[in-house]
């Protein structure tokens, strides 16, 4: 596996994953995949296996809060679940807010979407107390 900023050659593959990974993540614009690649690529690492586009991850410093990271989307193709592809990528992204000294790497999923939930606590994320429980997942309402 191969991993690599996500560049403006990219994006119809990105597109293409993102579209076909329903029903909890949405595909943007490839005019959105071209302003990431060209602003943000720093943070959204894409995974290849044998020249096949096996995962990506979009992500961005806060404007806001410069010591945040948000991670939008994190996808894997199907085929290549349960190898290791999404930590890989979240490492990258995490390696990058190290070196700018961000101090909190965040992201949100349906509290249905038990598969990333899952996932997300294996790599160590925390689940932030909300107001209320949805599947009992602590969901903040906003």
């Amino acid at each position: 596996m191969i991993t690599k900023p996500l560049q403006v050659e990219h994006i119809a593959a990105v597109h293409d994953l993102i579209t076909m990974s329903g029903p909890y993540v949405w595909a943007r614009t490839p005019s959105d995949y071209w302003l990431y690649a060209e602003l943000f690529s720093s943070t959204c690492p894409v995974a290849f296996d044998n020249d096949e586009l096996a995962g990506v991850v979009i992500a961005f410093r806060s404007q806001n809060k410069p010591d945040d990271v948000y991670i939008q989307d994190v996808v894997t193709h199907p085929d290549h679940r349960r190898r290791g592809i999404a930590h890989t990528l979240l490492d990258s992204v995490r390696q990058q807010a190290a070196a700018w000294g961000c101090r909190r790497l965040y992201l949100t999923s349906e509290p249905e979407n038990q598969a990333a939930q899952a996932t997300w606590l294996s790599l160590g994320f925390t689940n932030v107390p909300g107001d209320q429980t949805v599947d009992g997942v602590s969901v903040i309402s906003n």
